[in-house]
């Protein structure tokens, strides 16, 4: 492989064809099931979908299969073979669905309005991970430039991702025949420490969420004849909360939702924090006089990838604040997102959360936990030694520093499934969501030169898989 002409092709082709064809993706509001449930009514899933196949085809891919799956009542998944060496598969996989707007944009941008500026492309989706099945395909296509054979290739695009991935494992039965074995896994939905080098990511939490309601009347009353007899709904649902995480520290207490730490992931979140030139605190919006919860950037980088941590993410039986009168409530009801170390078993977690918030509920209110959103977490196998100085090589030759390797909060519900269909298949899982790139929330951007690099990585590393599949011969 030529690097050179790999980097001039890749950096030619995200100018001349990714970007103008992410400009119409990022403004369509193509929301999550979970986010958008008339989606099928609304078109805007399908509309995104049809425009990603038709660009796909547009690109004559030599011999590649391209198609739209539908199963009726599930979001679609694109799907794309290209053929190559018949001893091995490459699976490339990213999504097209997007969170919902978020409010607190900046008032020159949007979630659905595009926008370049500084070296980046602001607007929901084009990072969380709309450029994915865009880059897959330059990646081959700066392979085929070069006339470098390459092995077996299929994409794998799904549009439930945001929600949990709550349609993909119907797909991956039904078309388990057409997928095939697969001996490597490449996922660029995941996150990025800095925008200097490729970063892997060991591990992924899972995740349990669900809404915690409590209720004690069955009508609101005047808050000056009930209070003092009757017990707020929102401190009973503190009180509740508190035997899950303690309020002073953040720690989530319960024992059986933590597990042991390898010491692998320890020492490479301690190398992280030193390589990175802004730590973790540093990358957070923080008001003016606020901090985070520990002062050391290793610890950090520990807390976010293999410590549970709870978030109370939304609310219910509360009037807006110009609205509320002096009335005590009947009910509250809170969306709990739990993360959860890697290696935690996900019907385990979710049962002990729900048995700790429902079991004897005080002043005897009535009290449920309605899990809605249970994700395994996933912690990467060992890379192969080629896999490893593969990707060692790509960070060295298209960025310059040697690769880094970060847990991420998040969760890609996708891996587990991979890793439990694939037990001997090798993982990378990379991505661009770096500093301040703000996924979910407002202000996303994509780092342009970021995924190009993503890109060229990425054509580095099936190139390698090629060579060690004709060296095997």
């Amino acid at each position: 492989m030529d690097t050179e002409r790999t980097r001039a092709y890749i950096d030619s082709f995200w100018d001349d064809e990714i970007l103008p064809t992410l400009e119409p993706y990022v403004a369509i509001p193509a929301q999550s099931i979970v986010f958008d449930p008339d989606w099928e009514a609304n078109g805007f899933i399908d509309e995104a979908v049809n425009m990603a196949y038709e660009w796909v085809v547009d690109q004559d891919l030599p011999g590649a299969t391209t198609e739209i799956f539908r199963i009726p009542g599930r979001t679609p998944l694109l799907f794309v073979e290209v053929p190559g060496d018949d001893r091995g598969t490459v699976l490339l996989y990213g999504h097209l669905d997007k969170q919902p707007p978020m409010e607190g944009w900046e008032p020159d941008l949007g979630p659905w309005k595009p926008v370049f500026r500084d070296g980046k492309l602001y607007g929901r989706g084009g990072a969380d991970d709309g450029y994915a099945v865009f880059a897959s395909v330059a990646a081959v296509k700066a392979l085929r430039e070069q006339g470098l054979s390459h092995p077996r290739l299929v994409f794998v695009i799904e549009c439930s991702e945001e929600s949990g991935s709550v349609d993909l494992p119907a797909y991956m039965d039904a078309y388990e025949h057409r997928i095939g074995t697969v001996d490597l896994v490449v996922c660029l939905d995941s996150g990025c420490g800095d925008y200097e080098r490729l970063w892997l990511t060991t591990s992924l939490r899972g995740t349990v969420a669900g809404n915690l309601r409590v209720d004690i009347l069955r009508e609101g009353v005047h808050s000056g004849r009930a209070s003092g007899i009757v017990p707020s709904s929102f401190r009973i649902a503190r009180e509740l909360i508190g035997r899950l995480e303690d309020s002073a520290t953040g720690e989530i207490l319960p024992e059986a939702l933590h597990v042991e730490i390898p010491q692998e992931r320890i020492d490479q979140a301690e190398a992280t924090a030193k390589a990175l030139a802004e730590s973790e605190e540093e990358q957070m919006p923080f008001v003016d006089g606020a901090g985070p919860i520990s002062e050391s950037p290793a610890e950090l980088l520990i807390n976010r990838s293999w410590r549970p941590a709870l978030s109370v993410t939304g609310a219910a039986g509360m009037p807006h604040v110009s609205q509320a009168g002096n009335v005590l409530r009947p009910y509250t009801e809170l969306r709990l997102s739990l993360r959860v170390p890697p290696t935690l078993d996900k019907p385990t977690a979710t049962q002990t959360v729900k048995s700790l918030l429902e079991a004897d509920p005080p002043y005897g209110a009535q009290v449920t936990f309605t899990p809605n959103n249970a994700n395994a977490g996933w912690h990467a196998p060992p890379l192969a030694p080629w896999l490893s100085e593969a990707v060692d090589e790509a960070s060295k030759i298209y960025f310059g520093p040697p690769a880094g390797y970060i847990g991420e909060g998040g969760t890609i519900p996708f891996m587990g499934m991979l890793g439990d269909k694939f037990p001997e298949a090798q993982f990378v899982i990379t991505g661009v969501l770096g500093p301040a790139s703000n996924a979910h929330g407002p202000n996303e951007f994509l780092h342009i030169a970021m995924g190009k690099g993503v890109t060229m990585a990425v054509a580095h590393m099936i190139h390698r898989f090629q060579e060690r599949v004709c060296e095997a011969r």
